[in-house]
């Protein structure tokens, strides 16, 4: 599979002592060009990310942090294994200034060498739906389609997910990577090249803590609730209570903490 590969290992449990192998994930570097209307090229950086659905991550990345509104703002993609050149139609209006970064992004970083993230703090999204209502089953079928649909988790034990979740909490798509932000990118990646944005009654589920990062890009797509197995970060609670969000973390199928938009839970 990939964005698997096996490893040599030593098991060592109470007195015993065994050679095996295990499956890890992949963490490999993705270098991103962008050509625009001008022709020139420029270099939006270098992403750790898991290979594997690397058009919806770029699509994603390119949607969240507003250089582009739909798929029809790419002309191309030149896809190579660790290297990918996105064409710009004539139409998108691109500032290399605005969108750059002097480090590569880790796989643990999404805005991590902007030297500001004001521009994305003021990049609004749609305006989010009132007109869903969720309770604590429902919030109970989300997490157990996460769990179900994370395969590459299952296999090693290593990556983050996101999924879009329907008001039934039935799952509609699932992305993994090492990535958090990377697996919300290539969520919404693939959300863009459907056709689906922006999202209008639906939940974002994460495996992990609700950070700013991945709040604002839910709220760029259009997901009025988030749901985060983890902990929000401050600027994530201000960030979705300031756009009307309903925000929970510490998300069992018994137990929720709400931190915004309580409005929507019954």
């Amino acid at each position: 599979m990939e964005g698997i590969e096996s490893r040599d290992i030593i098991r060592i449990e109470d007195d015993s002592i065994k050679r095996d192998i295990d499956y890890v994930s992949v963490e490999s570097p993705l270098s991103i060009k962008i050509s625009s209307k001008d022709n020139l090229d420029f270099s939006l950086g270098l992403l750790m990310r898991t290979p594997g659905n690397d058009s919806d991550l770029i699509k994603g990345l390119l949607y969240n942090e507003g250089i582009i509104s739909s798929k029809s703002d790419i002309i191309e993609i030149i896809e190579n294994t660790d290297y990918n050149k996105v064409i710009l139609s004539n139409n998108v209006e691109f500032n290399p200034q605005e969108h750059n970064r002097k480090l590569t992004m880790t796989s643990s970083c999404g805005i991590c060498g902007k030297e500001s993230i004001s521009n994305l703090i003021h990049l609004h999204g749609p305006e989010l739906s009132d007109n869903i209502h969720i309770n604590i089953n429902i919030i109970a079928n989300a997490l157990s389609a996460l769990q179900n649909g994370q395969n590459f988790f299952s296999s090693t034990g290593g990556t983050h997910a996101c999924a879009r979740i329907d008001i039934s909490g039935s799952l509609i798509s699932i992305a993994e990577d090492i990535g958090r932000h990377n697996a919300m990118d290539k969520l919404i990646g693939d959300a863009l090249n459907n056709d689906n944005l922006p999202i209008r009654e639906e939940i974002v589920v994460i495996s992990g803590r609700a950070s700013f990062e991945l709040v604002q890009k839910s709220l760029r797509a259009g997901f009025p609730i988030m749901i985060a197995i983890g902990a929000p970060s401050s600027l994530a609670i201000d960030l979705a209570t300031e756009h009307g969000m309903t925000l929970i973390g510490f998300a069992k199928k018994n137990k929720i903490t709400i931190f915004s938009g309580s409005k929507r839970i019954q």
